[in-house]
């Protein structure tokens, strides 16, 4: 757990670490949270930002849209070889899911994988139901593009963004613990207008950094083995 982190020197940390690893470096996982800052993916559009005041906004080289990093929320960084672990892309997505769900659960929250939209997603009304969602990732059968995302009861609790680098992975997953939320208010979080985000104090989850930072790095060591 590395505490309270400079964004920026984190994630040339992590880009250095990535691009001088060899074939038997460690895998490691950082743990950490950021002073408040909003960054962009590389798929981000700026006017998605809407106004962002006198939080700065930095541009970063992982996948997704526009997202807000602050005290309260723990950002977990994986730093895995998938080659070496024996997994692709879209099972290290999937993993690193499961154990945000993982965690929820630990703390009795029922946390929900949205289809074509990538982090964890909880019922506003009802954050402890098992009920299955409608708009749980499914097969799509039909021709043409898949329906778009729908977010209708639902709170955003976990933003993902990643990078794989020489089949290495480095930024992360960003678990809302007890947050200020009213910068999520001035952007299109992840690219969705009106999109509502949550954290564990919002939905009746009263616990500290350092235990859900705890938890959700013991169920990323699990589901990330190889």
């Amino acid at each position: 757990m590395l505490g309270r982190v400079d964004y920026a020197t984190t994630v040339q940390a992590m880009q250095d670490y990535t691009a001088t690893r060899a074939p038997d470096t460690p895998d490691a996982l950082w743990l950490c949270e950021h002073a408040p800052l909003y960054t962009q993916g590389l798929a981000g559009k700026s006017d998605h930002v809407l106004a962002p005041g006198s939080i700065p906004v930095v541009a970063t080289n992982r996948g997704g849209q526009v997202t807000f990093h602050g005290p309260g929320q723990v950002v977990a960084y994986p730093l895995i070889d998938l080659q070496r672990a024996g997994y692709f892309v879209k099972e290290y997505v999937y993993r690193v899911e499961e154990a945000v769900i993982r965690t929820l659960a630990h703390f009795g929250v029922t946390g929900h994988r949205v289809g074509g939209a990538p982090g964890i997603y909880v019922r506003l009304h009802d954050p402890h139901s098992h009920a299955m969602l409608p708009q749980r990732p499914q097969k799509h059968t039909g021709a043409g593009a898949p329906p778009a995302p729908d977010f209708d009861g639902l709170g955003k609790i976990a933003a993902l963004g990643i990078k794989v680098s020489r089949h290495c992975t480095y930024h992360g997953v960003a678990l809302n613990v007890a947050m200020d939320l009213e910068p999520y208010s001035r952007i299109n979080p992840c690219g969705y207008a009106g999109l509502q985000t949550v954290d564990l104090s919002t939905i009746g989850v009263h616990t500290t950094w350092e235990e859900a930072a705890q938890v959700l790095g013991q169920q990323l060591s699990i589901r990330l083995a190889p």
